[in-house]
């Protein structure tokens, strides 16, 4: 399961999984247990804005911060995300 980065954002790991590079490019927002079930789901848009597509376990404020997190750093996730998936930004 790779991970965007070693260290947690606003107390979660942010990651995908290999079998979900067939969709665009999305984050999961998962405790250490990094399974998708109770995990949010961003889809990341070209310009850095997400659409959350399942919130999980996440209050409002985790996700303000992700979201921030990943507007900051989405062009340094991308070229992770493209090392397993040719898939693009959300709508594109």
């Amino acid at each position: 399961m790779p991970k965007y980065y070693e260290y947690m954002v606003a107390g979660y790991y942010l990651y995908f999984t290999s079998y979900c590079t067939v969709e665009c490019m999305h984050v999961h927002a998962s405790d250490r247990e990094l399974t998708e079930g109770g995990s949010a789901k961003f889809f990341v848009k070209d310009n850095g804005d997400t659409i959350l597509q399942n919130k999980g376990r996440l209050n409002d404020r985790e996700v303000l911060k992700i979201q921030k997190f990943i507007k900051k750093n989405y062009r340094e996730m991308f070229m992770k995300w493209s090392e397993y998936s040719k898939k693009g930004f959300y709508q594109k």
